[in-house]
């Protein structure tokens, strides 16, 4: 993997470096700031995304109403996770909404940003605005991920797809 630690940002999002490994995605939240800032969304990457006028929104899936961000998953390690493993945290985020891969098409793929929230969407997810792209997440972190869960054996605990609830989206 490239540097995802550096500052500069890269003129075109296709130059962001590529995360390979859960570990590397862990490294990210392994501070003394435990990933504030750092978010991970699921869309065709920054160019999709930053390119709509500057206005980086999401819509409501149920709805259509345009919301005044991004719709992302924080990688913030929240204080009451204690010591545990990181590769779990950052396991787990990438495993609730990856269903999104496959519902929103072609091309749609994981990648982490540094962002400032703007407030909260229908199902309470952050909406950010994109301060800085920061790396895509390959398929192979997906792979890693779902042993990481596995490995939980918790049973009926899975991604938080609504694809088979009525009026869910």
């Amino acid at each position: 993997m490239n540097s995802v630690n550096s500052a500069r940002t890269p003129e075109d999002p296709a130059d962001l470096p590529t995360i390979t490994r859960l570990s590397e995605l862990a490294e990210l939240v392994a501070g003394p700031d435990r990933g504030l800032g750092l978010y991970l969304r699921w869309s065709k990457g920054p160019a999709a995304d930053l390119a709509e006028g500057g206005g980086q929104s999401s819509r409501d899936g149920l709805t259509g109403v345009r919301l005044p961000g991004l719709s992302a998953n924080p990688l913030r390690v929240e204080d009451w996770w204690g010591d545990r493993s990181r590769e779990l945290w950052v396991a787990r985020r990438l495993h609730d909404y990856r269903h999104l891969r496959d519902q929103r098409g072609p091309g749609v793929r994981p990648w982490v940003l540094r962002a400032e929230e703007r407030g909260r969407g229908p199902d309470n997810e952050p909406l950010v605005v994109c301060r800085q792209p920061v790396a895509w997440v390959h398929e192979s972190v997906l792979a890693d991920c779902d042993r990481v869960v596995a490995e939980q054996q918790a049973g009926g605990w899975g991604p938080l797809d609504r694809s088979g609830e009525r009026g869910g989206g």
